[in-house]
């Protein structure tokens, strides 16, 4: 029984000991966290303004059919290349063809009257000269002489103009490029202003995006850009803003830009959808975080900062940012790191365990 009484004391403090230790551990242990962490590393920070659009053909000619007639002969198919000049389609229209014959024979009348009128007049000046006849029949003689050659030419005029009509019947390329579309047949009947081809220079294609209202302060003419076609979404291609359409759409509350493709290339086609970086704002070697770990008390930013193991609420400037970064102006150094992801259960002073890293 003694035995006991003296095995007593020393089994309880020893629980006393272990307890002790427990509590402490479970203190310390539960002060410690893990974390993804960040190091901080300098890099460029190009600030974009990011908008959709289309491709559009600057240069682009839609051909119509000037008389209603039948098509005649067919020249070139939709999708061939076509040269400045070249014979499309050719109509066969009755109206111009009546309106030629009907201007030249009314050209021939008018000419035989006014020749008729020539000699009369040089005969009224010999019987003038002669006494024969009175100097008001003479200049009678020299008015109608006079007006028949101005009608002569002005039936001649006609007789050009419907001549250039019938040239019309003749649908011509206006300048090199795509025939984009030809949508008749031979022996098909088209009605007079009816668009029968569209003609496309590859050349001249540009992108029309369209820019948030809010956006368009930051917009200058000759502002480089990024362009991504969805028809080839691994191709960059490069354009600069040439164009900015000073109104704003009132359901869109957007405006139309248009960028030019410094290197157009052969695969492009009008109605392809675009996607665009215009490029505002370039910060070279500047220090960058994860907009998703700066957090913001009393209308201050901050960031957990890793120092020796432990956390620190470390207050930054903010300056410039884009959709994934944000350039810190003071309060972080290249090297330092910090945590990706803040959580609310972080306080000054905890001890931290960093179980994954990342650059910032």
């Amino acid at each position: 029984m003694k035995s006991l009484q003296k095995f007593l004391p020393k089994y309880s403090i020893a629980l006393a000991l272990v307890f002790l230790g427990t509590v402490l551990f479970l203190i310390f242990k539960g002060n410690t966290v893990d974390i993804a962490a960040g190091e901080v590393t300098s890099s460029e920070l190009v600030q974009a303004i990011y908008a959709t659009g289309f491709v559009e053909a600057d240069g682009i000619a839609n051909l119509s059919a000037e008389f209603s007639g039948t098509v005649k002969y067919v020249a070139a198919l939709e999708g061939q290349k076509v040269t400045t000049g070249q014979k499309i389609l050719e109509f066969d229209s009755p109206r111009p063809e009546f309106s030629v014959r009907e201007a030249r024979a009314a050209y021939s009348e008018q000419q035989a009257f006014a020749d008729n009128n020539r000699r009369m007049y040089i005969r009224k000046g010999n019987l003038f000269r002669e006494g024969a006849i009175s100097r008001q029949e003479l200049d009678d003689a020299q008015k109608n002489r006079i007006q028949s050659e101005e009608l002569l030419q002005q039936k001649s005029m006609q007789v050009k103009l419907r001549e250039e009509d019938m040239k019309k019947l003749t649908v011509r390329a206006p300048f090199s490029g795509i025939l984009a579309m030809q949508n008749v047949k031979k022996g098909d009947y088209v009605q007079a202003n009816t668009v029968v081809a569209t003609v496309v220079d590859p050349a001249n294609y540009n992108i029309c995006v369209e820019v948030d209202e809010l956006d368009i302060p930051r917009i200058r003419l000759g502002q480089p850009a990024t362009v991504a076609l969805d028809a080839y979404p691994e191709q960059r291609l490069s354009a600069t803003v040439t164009r900015i359409v000073p109104r704003t759409d009132k359901i869109t509350k957007t405006s139309k830009i248009y960028l030019t493709l410094v290197n157009p290339t052969n695969n492009i086609q009008a109605g392809m959808t675009a996607t665009a970086n215009i490029i505002y704002n370039t910060r070279p070697n500047a220090i960058l975080v994860r907009k998703s770990s700066v957090f913001e008390e009393n209308h201050q930013s901050y960031v957990w900062k890793i120092d020796n193991g432990r956390l620190k609420k470390q207050l930054i400037r903010p300056g410039a940012n884009d959709m994934t970064f944000i350039e810190v102006l003071s309060g972080l150094r290249k090297g330092d790191k910090f945590v990706l992801v803040p959580r609310e259960n972080l306080h000054e002073g905890m001890d931290v365990r960093i179980v994954k890293t990342g650059k910032s």
